[in-house]
């Protein structure tokens, strides 16, 4: 592999016009794709194989028209204190907001009214009106939202309180200047790591258009994918983070073998063929853990998954061809005076003295290793309890899909969700709904089973279709929606029915989810963690080694999901990062940071210990080794975790409470696994196994293909394959790297 992407790199270096130009090219093609392309209209969302989804299935099938899969919005009135909403002059404000409603938009199927509804309190400070629309929300008009909020607004200035809630008000996530940020801070970590604003800014440049194109061919496809609104925000904070330190990682190899005394074109392609070997299955693991979102069968995750690998795919491909093109641009820029000094003092015959009084002066990640080897024992234990007293509140974890109730007081929504939960309740604003598949005596025969049963508030009559073989009921929990005694309650009603009785409603699905996502665990880590395993015995040729990757992993996210339960379910430091109101975790997180965060942590582990195992190949000791990679690859490693920790970290500014609790979720498992995890835990085990770390079977050895990540087969590259290198008409400097 590393002749192949030698040569790729010094063919992209020496092509660079063209190179650049296709790049370019694709650019602007996925953005007339994404102008041109017509706006999404669903990102629907769906569980196959749940009990809620087939009621929800039941429920388009035996009631045609009734927007089952619809939009829904309540409009709440609240009477001054002491007054009351069945007052004259308020039931005449609602009844005028009712007609309003009914008038405002074609794409409304129904307004209830609250008086013949039963939708007023007991004690009457309280009343809603139901809207219900015929598409979902992402398919709402501008003028129907706006006919929702003014009926709203226009109620408000006539004596009583009025707040608009449900998703019918949902909009595409706002992003905030949080990102702006993160790439702003990641080029100042970039020009101090390189000393280079040309060398900073190539990462930057080459991200940018990376993601450019994931982002535009996500827009461009939403439609006919049906891709949801948050889809092309993941792909670009994860194509962002790993673009950057991917051509990091180019680009700083590149920059070694010109103070090697190599020629441009040459460190392209031994850069290329080196750290773009690591590159690849760098890449190849983030792949593979997006990718097997796949078997959790939630199309939305998948959906998610493939676009993000999508932008990862992209971003490998940028930093082999398009990275070594624009470093043929770039020329002596790339690299600082001190480095053009130390080049020219290379061409004139003194390389070898040069890199050896560079090799005596240790830096920081050589003084940080030659600690480590010292006192492996003590970094292991303050490493790994460490990690373990952080992922101790991940024992508490409660997982449940954002509501209203998770948004900032200053919203209407909240503040609409909390009037509700003070009038009628704090079941009511997780209502289920019960569809029975058959006879109104069947359906009658089920209202009475579920008012024996306990933990209901309020179960209306049935509501039976035209045909008569189907039923609705809805049954109101006395508990709040994401609380263990309304998941009994579900549990209850379906144990207490037959099979022609299915619970649906938004609870009913979130209890749903979170179990598939609690049965697809174990089968998905067993996929990711297995494949990238043997990924790893490929390029590290070693057992122990890929066993200790993944085990550091697993200590790694636990204590980052640790870190989420304490910020965004207990309130810890909550107001530092934007959150307003606690509640459960996202039901998909465990399972989304275990996908991507494997995928980033495995990046760091490859670009670290190749180094080592290139050093320990080329005849090093093993603590020679693990030195000679942290000398390379320390200072380098660091810029990319402190680049993808600021990217991340720039998405916890965003309003969208899932996008938030993500982006703070990665930044500190990067955190986590990036600066104890790979720069402590793994130095210090290497250094008590010793040449263990590296022992690999014989029968294995024999089976297993070299793919030559350490770039050896470059020394033994023949002068007559290199003949073509030449338009330049330069003769590489066939050595061992």
């Amino acid at each position: 592999m590393a002749t192949f992407l030698y040569k790729l790199g010094r063919s992209a270096f020496r092509r660079r016009r063209l190179v650049a130009l296709l790049w370019v090219a694709l650019l602007a093609v996925a953005g007339i794709g994404a102008a041109t392309a017509p706006a999404p209209t669903s990102g629907s969302f769906s569980i196959p194989g749940t009990e809620a989804q087939r009621a929800f299935d039941l429920l388009e099938e035996r009631f045609p028209g009734a927007g089952a899969d619809g939009a829904t919005a309540r409009v709440v009135f609240k009477a001054p204190e002491g007054q009351k909403m069945t007052d004259p002059a308020h039931k005449a404000v609602v009844e005028e907001t009712v007609a309003a409603l009914k008038s405002g938009s074609d794409q409304i199927v129904s307004v209830t009214d609250p008086y013949t509804a039963q939708a007023v309190s007991q004690n009457g400070s309280t009343a809603y009106v139901s809207v219900a629309y015929k598409v979902n929300a992402m398919e709402l008009t501008d003028e129907t939202r706006e006919a929702l909020t003014q009926a709203g607004h226009n109620a408000q200035g006539k004596g009583l309180t009025v707040e608009v809630g449900g998703d019918a008000l949902q909009t595409m996530p706002e992003t905030g200047s949080g990102e702006i940020v993160g790439v702003v801070i990641a080029g100042i970590v970039l020009v101090l790591t390189f000393g280079s604003l040309v060398a900073a800014g190539l990462p930057l440049l080459t991200a940018i258009i990376g993601v450019g194109i994931g982002v535009s061919s996500i827009a461009a496809l939403a439609n006919v994918l049906d891709l949801g609104s948050t889809t092309s925000t993941l792909a670009m904070m994860i194509g962002l983070a790993v673009g950057i330190d991917y051509a990091l990682f180019i680009v700083s190899r590149y920059r070694a073998e010109l103070a090697d005394g190599r020629d441009k074109e040459d460190a392209a392609g031994r850069a290329v063929g080196t750290a773009g070997s690591a590159v690849v299955f760098a890449g190849l693991t983030v792949v593979i853990a997006l990718v097997g979102l796949a078997v959790v069968n939630i199309p939305m995750l998948t959906k998610m998954g493939f676009a993000a690998a999508g932008t990862v795919v992209i971003a490998v491909l940028i930093a082999l061809t398009l990275i070594p093109a624009l470093l043929g641009f770039a020329g002596d820029k790339v690299v600082g005076r001190k480095q053009r000094k130390a080049a020219k003092a290379a061409k004139a015959g003194d390389a070898a003295s040069a890199s050896a009084k560079k090799a005596d002066k240790p830096n920081g990640g050589t003084r940080w290793a030659r600690f480590v080897i010292r006192r492996p024992v003590m970094v292991l234990l303050i490493g790994v309890l460490g990690l373990g007293a952080i992922a101790l509140p991940a024992a508490s974890l409660e997982m449940g899909l954002p509501d209203d109730g998770v948004k900032p007081t200053s919203t209407t929504e909240r503040r609409a969700y909390d009037t509700l939960s003070d009038g009628f309740g704090p079941g009511f604003n997780g209502p289920l709904l019960v569809v029975v598949d058959g006879d109104k005596a069947t359906a009658d025969r089920t209202v009475s089973t579920i008012k024996g049963l306990e933990g209901w508030a309020a179960v209306t009559p049935a509501t039976p279709n035209k045909a008569g073989d189907a039923a609705m009921i809805t049954v109101v929990p006395k508990d709040r929606p994401s609380s263990e005694a309304t998941e009994s309650l579900v549990h209850d009603i379906r144990n207490a029915t037959g099979d022609d009785v299915l619970v649906t409603g938004a609870t009913a699905m979130n209890i749903d989810f979170s179990q598939k996502m609690n049965d697809a665990l174990v089968p998905y880590l067993a996929l990711v963690v297995g494949l990238a395993f043997l990924l790893l015995t490929l390029v590290f040729r070693s057992i122990l080694v890929p066993l200790k990757a993944a085990l550091g992993f697993l200590l790694s996210v636990v204590a980052a999901l640790g870190a989420v339960v304490a910020v965004f379910q207990w309130g810890w430091l909550g107001s530092l990062f934007g959150v307003e109101q606690t509640g459960p975790i996202m039901s998909m997180m465990p399972i989304f940071m275990v996908g991507v965060v494997f995928g980033l942590a495995m990046d760091y582990e490859v670009f670290l210990v190749t180094r080592m195992r290139e050093a320990y190949v080329h005849g090093e000791r093993p603590g020679e080794a693990i030195v000679t990679g942290f000398r390379h690859s320390a200072r380098v490693v660091t810029a990319a975790a402190v680049i993808m920790i600021a990217v991340f970290s720039g998405f916890i500014g965003m309003t969208d409470q899932m996008i938030k609790m993500i982006g703070f979720g990665l930044a500190v498992a990067v955190l986590f696994d990036a600066f104890v995890v790979r720069m402590a835990i793994v130095p210090a085990v290497l250094a008590l196994l010793g040449h263990k770390a590296w022992w690999l079977p014989k029968w294995l050895d024999r089976i297993l293909p070299n793919v030559d990540v350490e770039g050896e087969g470059l020394a033994k590259a023949s002068p007559a394959g290199e003949a073509d290198g030449g338009a330049s008409g330069s003769k590489p400097d066939l050595v061992k790297v």
